[in-house]
């Protein structure tokens, strides 16, 4: 199996989890091309940071701390991905 881009923004977050967890508990993170992108207050403020930066994606918004979830692309769930 392949690992896809979302899978490389996922493991990205795994291998700093530690640090993120003592630097930024509850603030959202943003990983897009293998790089933290940014750390944001909310949740839509991550999103809209996404959507204008990188588009549809992807890349990954998590709130650091919380349990693992299922993760929806912004553009998704704001309705603002653009059909092919």
């Amino acid at each position: 199996m392949t690992e896809t881009a979302l899978d490389e923004q996922i493991a990205v977050y795994e291998s700093i989890r530690d640090e993120l967890e003592r630097e930024h508990l509850g603030e959202w993170i943003l990983v897009h091309g293998g790089v933290v992108a940014g750390y944001f207050e909310t949740h839509w403020d991550a999103a809209e940071a996404a959507v204008q930066r990188f588009g549809d994606g992807p890349y990954l918004i998590r709130e650091v701390g919380a349990p693992d979830a299922l993760q929806i692309p912004a553009a998704v769930q704001f309705g603002l991905a653009r059909g092919r």
